[in-house]
C-alpha cells in the first residue's frame, strides 16, 4: 500500500512510501484491541484503596450492654460496622489489578489498530524532520498544517527526540511516541497518527526480526 509523504507544514512532498501490508492491511481484530487496551488501563491502577477494618480502627473493645433482654440488637463494641465511625464491612483492599497478554496477542492488536487508522484515513506519514531547540510555537504550526490544533494526535517516531518532546509537551492533545513504547491505547485515543518514515521502516523491521 502506497501512501502520500507529507512535509512538517502539512504540505505533499510530491513522494510515495509503502506501508507494509503485514501492518496496515490487515483485518482488524475487535477482540484484541479490547483486549491490549483493558491490560493498558488496568496496569495504570495504582490499586491502593484501603479502608479500616474492625483491628484498625481505634476504640473500646468492651461490650456495650448484655446480649439479651434489651429488646435491641447485638453489639460488640463501639467498633461495630453499625455506628458512625466503625468499621467498614468487606471493605476495597491494596490489589493488582494488572493482568498479562501474550506477546503476539498484544503486537495483532498494535497492528489491528495501526490498519483501523489507515481504514479511516487517519493516518499521515510525515517526512522525517528535527528541531534545533525547542520551540513550541514550531510544534503547533506543525498541526496547524494537518488541521489538528484542536484535536488529539500522536507523532510516532522511531526514537524521541528531546527537542521535538519539550516543544509537545505543554500542547494540550499533543502526544508523542516512539516505536519502542508503541501501545495500542495510544494509536486508538488519538484522532489522527502522524507517522515519520523511519518509523515506518522501523516497524517493517519489527516484523522481519519477529
Amino acid at each position: 500500500m502506497k501512501v502520500d509523504v507529507y512535509n512538517k507544514l502539512g504540505q505533499s512532498t510530491g513522494r510515495q512510501v509503502e506501508l507494509p501490508d503485514s501492518i496496515f492491511a490487515i483485518e482488524p481484530n475487535e477482540h484484541v484491541i479490547y483486549l491490549a487496551v483493558k491490560q493498558y488501563l488496568a496496569n495504570r491502577r495504582s490499586g491502593t484503596h484501603k479502608t479500616l477494618e474492625k483491628s484498625e480502627i481505634s476504640g473500646s473493645t468492651r461490650k456495650l450492654h448484655k446480649q439479651k433482654g434489651t429488646g435491641g440488637s447485638r453489639k460488640g463494641s463501639i467498633k461495630n460496622p453499625l455506628f458512625r465511625g466503625g468499621a467498614r464491612i468487606f471493605g476495597p483492599r491494596p490489589r493488582n489489578y494488572g493482568f498479562k497478554l501474550n506477546k503476539k496477542v498484544k503486537e495483532l492488536a498494535k497492528y489491528s489498530a495501526l490498519s483501523a487508522k489507515v481504514a479511516s484515513n487517519s493516518i499521515k506519514v510525515i517526512e522525517d524532520f528535527s528541531m534545533e531547540a525547542p520551540k513550541t510555537k514550531e510544534y503547533i504550526n506543525l498541526l496547524k498544517g494537518f488541521g489538528l490544533e484542536n484535536k488529539k494526535s500522536l507523532l510516532i517516531m522511531p526514537e524521541l527526540n528531546d527537542n521535538i518532546y519539550l516543544s509537545s509537551r505543554n500542547i494540550q492533545g499533543a502526544g508523542l511516541s516512539d516505536i519502542a513504547s508503541l501501545n495500542t491505547y495510544d494509536i486508538m485515543n488519538n484522532s489522527m497518527i502522524l507517522l515519520s518514515e523511519k518509523s515506518v521502516e522501523a516497524l517493517s523491521n519489527q516484523i522481519e526480526n519477529n
